[in-house]
């Protein structure tokens, strides 16, 4: 991991620094959301644990890692202790903006699964998750990344509930619900931390989200907002156009059959592991509404519109709604779109590093505090990143006897 914050010049010595720097900027923001000192110390022997090399994440190693003769304080910490997981939640998206916020800034939703066995833990069900790409017992968590040119950082989560839980209130109870949660669809769920992100000033101009998020909740909230996105749907969702020639009407995929070779454009939706990501694309301007028509506070214009991306391999598509200011260009909706794998990949490092996964609690304020914890992990790894990429490297300068005596060079044998 030190070796890929190195590319900006930075050597294993200042990225070390850098590490421990953040480590303890984030350890002192955290301190105060705790009221027993030695709950505090397994806090952060809990932090450092997620940052360390261990592959697992599990209690007793936790422990180990912190001179502890078992696993009891690290579990107090998660299931016993007393305190606010969503205070840590707010911590942890402070601190991301504070390193990684800008005015361009993208909030991608996308939800991840947690294989569970036994029907205990919170949440646990048999559900697709596409972590396992079938239908099997897991728990659901949806979350929200921010991505900007900077990096990108996960800044809220929740836990999904299904109506089998919701329905029951006997098993809430045994697994500490609060008493306020109710049943929320995962759009519902996205569309509550669009609005806390909103509320506490984060700074982005777009969401991209996945098929589950592109009806419904999420829309109108961002619609209301003044937010642009680019949201997937599946290839029946129906879109219609007006003022246009020709009127475009019908299912997302009967549209994309009927378009001619001219309309789709070869454009990179950014940088992967493996060189540009290149697809195939066309975008449909269908309607133009003013912002007065539909209380935004962004005035001017705004266009609704159809993107399909082709595979230019298998000639697979996909197809996203999009909401933008008008004369918003086919490259940038592009873009936006490109951001949804650095949620992916994300994910794949907070399980791979950090434990995501490695949650043993059962209760509804386990998950929270145990992933609200990998969160804050995860951002201190994308400053620490962007900062040690962001440092000029420090130029060594060679001075002989002859530069610091004799001044100018001159060739051997030249006449005084």
């Amino acid at each position: 991991m030190i070796q890929d914050m190195m590319s900006g010049g930075t050597s294993v010595e200042e990225t070390l620094e850098l590490w421990a720097r953040s480590l303890r900027s984030a350890k002192d923001r955290m301190a105060p959301l705790f009221t027993q000192k030695r709950v505090v110390d397994s806090a952060c022997a809990f932090l450092d644990v997620l940052i360390g090399n261990e592959p697992r994440k599990t209690g007793w190693m936790r422990a180990e890692a912190a001179g502890d003769p078992g696993p009891w304080r690290q579990q107090a910490l998660l299931g016993r202790g007393h305190w606010d997981a969503d205070a840590l939640r707010d911590v942890v998206r402070d601190y991301v903006i504070e390193h990684l916020g800008t005015e361009e800034g993208v909030l991608v939703i996308d939800e991840t699964g947690f294989l569970k066995k036994g029907q205990a833990s919170c949440g646990v069900g048999r559900q697709y998750t596409g972590s396992a790409g079938k239908i099997t017992n897991c728990q659901i968590g949806v979350f929200g990344a921010y991505v900007s040119e900077r990096g990108h950082a996960f800044i809220d989560r929740a836990l999904y509930l299904p109506k089998d839980w919701t329905s029951k209130p006997e098993r809430l109870k045994r697994a500490h619900v609060p008493d306020d949660v109710v049943f929320a669809t995962k759009p519902a769920l996205a569309s509550m931390m669009i609005e806390r992100s909103i509320e506490a000033g984060v700074p982005f101009r777009w969401v991209a989200a996945d098929s589950v998020y592109g009806v419904g909740d999420v829309e109108r909230t961002l619609r209301r907002a003044g937010i642009g996105y680019v949201l997937g749907v599946k290839g029946n969702h129906w879109f219609g156009s007006w003022a246009t020639e020709p009127l475009i009407a019908g299912e997302a995929k009967d549209i994309a059959a009927g378009l001619p070779d001219q309309t789709w454009r070869r454009l990179s939706a950014g940088h992967g592991t493996k060189g540009e990501r290149l697809y195939d694309w066309a975008y449909l301007p269908l309607a133009d509404l003013d912002a007065e028509e539909f209380d935004c506070p962004i005035a001017g214009p705004w266009t609704r519109g159809l993107l399909i991306r082709r595979n230019i391999a298998d000639g697979d598509l996909a197809y996203f709604t999009t909401w933008s200011p008008k004369e918003t260009t086919t490259q940038e909706l592009v873009n936006v779109e490109g951001t949804r794998w650095r949620i992916e990949e994300g994910f794949e490092t907070a399980k791979n590093e950090f434990g995501l996964d490695h949650n043993e609690t059962r209760s509804w304020h386990g998950w929270h505090r145990h992933v609200s914890l990998v969160m804050l992990a995860y951002a201190v790894m994308a400053s620490v990143r962007y900062q040690a990429n962001s440092l000029k490297p420090k130029k060594t300068q060679l001075r002989t006897r002859q530069s610091l005596s004799a001044g100018p060079f001159r060739r051997s044998g030249a006449s005084s």
